[in-house]
């Protein structure tokens, strides 16, 4: 937890998604099963909110999304956004697409890794909330649909463009993006999208057994690592290795270089400290 806290306490109650917090993992469970966990204005808002106040809390060292019923999120609410945003001014609509971008800067510029448990469809808004996930464990049921286009909007939205080439290379996502064609597991997988692809009946386990173990270990090594992976894509070689040679630096003067090094020579399982 930071020691420097303002006024504004922690929200105590997230109205737009079930939120919980246990043993250092946070979950967050969108919660619209009947329309597949369509986000609303309010989702998108306390997302965005909730990310930023995350690092802040001490409680969570690993973040877990996911969707409540038989999808992981269908997208924006259609009735509820697409009608909404037609009668808006100009003004209104950038607001709101800022506002979605915002979650996605927010996901991974978030120090607390993120997991993406993904069954049944992960469409539009959905499917880069996954995207920007740091990992992604799905079942054979999962679909990925990169919608935009369909509903005559541009496929670079909330930071996909920037994103899926990363992840999946250029030329599958020209394919995913400009025609929005809805992809299963098995493809998702072999293009690198799932990072990891589970049985039916075993999403639950994989998911916390991951949760687990990066809730478990190094914290700082892996939020400094989640954040030079961000950085670095954007960086010259040159100032990609300075970064890397400080963030180095800085982190041999913690308690948990100091702990693995204590721990190898006593011959034991390092306790990490996140220090």
């Amino acid at each position: 937890m930071s020691p420097f806290r303002g006024s504004a306490a922690f929200t105590g109650d997230w109205h737009n998604f079930r939120f919980g917090c246990a043993e250092g993992v946070a979950t967050v469970t969108l919660d619209r099963p009947g329309k597949l966990n369509a986000l609303t204005f309010e989702t998108y808002a306390d997302l965005r909110d909730l990310l930023a106040e995350l690092p802040h809390r001490g409680d969570a060292r690993v973040l877990v999304l996911r969707g409540a019923g038989r999808a992981f999120c269908s997208g924006g609410d259609v009735s509820e956004i697409i009608g909404e945003t037609l009668k808006m001014p100009a003004r209104e609509r950038l607001a709101f697409t800022r506002m979605t971008g915002d979650v996605v800067r927010a996901m991974r510029e978030c120090p607390v890794p993120v997991i993406a448990a993904l069954h049944g469809m992960a469409a539009g808004a959905g499917s880069v909330i996954a995207l920007a996930a740091d990992f992604r464990v799905a079942t054979p049921a999962a679909r990925f649909a990169f919608l935009f286009t369909r509903v005559g909007l541009a496929g670079a939205d909330m930071g996909a463009a920037y994103l899926l080439p990363r992840i999946v290379g250029l030329g599958h996502a020209t394919r995913l993006l400009m025609l929005g064609d809805t992809i299963d597991a098995a493809e998702a997988e072999r293009i690198g999208l799932i990072s990891t692809l589970v049985g039916d009946d075993e999403l639950d386990d994989a998911v916390a057994s991951l949760a687990r173990r990066l809730a478990d270990g190094p914290y700082q090594a892996y939020a400094q690592t989640k954040a030079l992976l961000t950085r670095e894509q954007d960086m010259s070689l040159s100032a990609a290795l300075e970064l890397e040679a400080a963030t180095q630096a800085l982190l041999m003067a913690g308690q948990d270089y100091a702990e693995f090094h204590a721990a190898f020579t006593a011959g034991r399982e390092p306790r990490w400290q996140g220090r």
